[in-house]
């Protein structure tokens, strides 16, 4: 955090292909379209730029 890196949000977050990569699908009734139910890696961002997407599991 020190350097301007963030964690990339993701649970509860809506799927933003600029941000997630999607590795795995869900069909969970209570979530949301293109919502994100499980993170599987963690993301990171430092200031505008995507060092590492968050890689994902999207709900159907």
């Amino acid at each position: 955090e020190k350097e301007g890196i963030e964690v990339i949000p993701a649970v509860g977050e809506q799927f933003d292909p600029n941000f997630h990569q999607a590795v795995m699908q869900d069909s969970d009734e209570n979530a949301a379209s293109n919502e994100i139910t499980a993170e599987l890696q963690k993301g990171y961002k430092l200031k505008d730029r995507v060092i590492r997407p968050s890689m994902v599991k999207v709900n159907q």
